[in-house]
């Protein structure tokens, strides 16, 4: 890991409004195929949503996790808006791109629009931002952000606060 370069994305991405930013070490990273089944039987955009794990040639968990583990450490971002988070963690895979790092690649629950354009069957109207969500990779989320300390509980009632996350695997 470059500690120096982690520091300045960590700072950067609390600059643009993060409410935490942690690096980690790819081994940090807790893979675990069963969030496949999350999605299908629980998400609304399954079926629907362009960056979702049933669109026509996405990845499984288990190919994910065999590319994912290629990168040695990155940076995790959390926020309680899930339109800061997609932002942050785009921001700063362009910044780690633009300083060398051309395979940095973000993932976030994707925020660029306020409704997929899947629900209406048109194609993504901004396929080059558009990144799969953290979870839907094989990535249980909760197990890996509790190595940091970070919140995440599951929600009890729709008034409770959403906690969202997304990371930058840089390298």
């Amino acid at each position: 890991m470059n500690v120096d370069f982690a520091k300045y994305l960590v700072d950067m991405a609390l600059e643009m409004g993060a409410d935490h930013a942690v690096p980690f070490s790819i081994d940090d990273i807790v893979f675990d195929p069963r969030t496949l089944l999350k999605c299908m039987y629980g998400c609304g955009d399954w079926g629907y949503g362009h960056t979702c794990p049933s669109r026509p040639g996405s990845l499984k968990p288990w190919e994910y996790e065999k590319i994912l583990r290629r990168y040695s450490w990155g940076v995790i971002v959390h926020s309680t808006d899930k339109k800061v988070s997609h932002d942050i963690s785009f921001a700063l895979e362009r910044e780690a791109f633009l300083k060398g790092y051309y395979f940095a690649f973000s993932m976030s629950d994707c925020a660029i629009c306020k409704e997929c354009a899947g629900f209406r069957g048109k194609p993504c109207v901004d396929a080059r931002r558009a990144r799969p969500a953290f979870h839907s990779v094989g990535i249980d989320v909760f197990k890996t952000v509790r190595k940091f300390g970070l919140p995440i509980e599951t929600l009890k009632s729709e008034d409770e606060t959403v906690n969202w996350y997304s990371a930058v695997f840089v390298e």
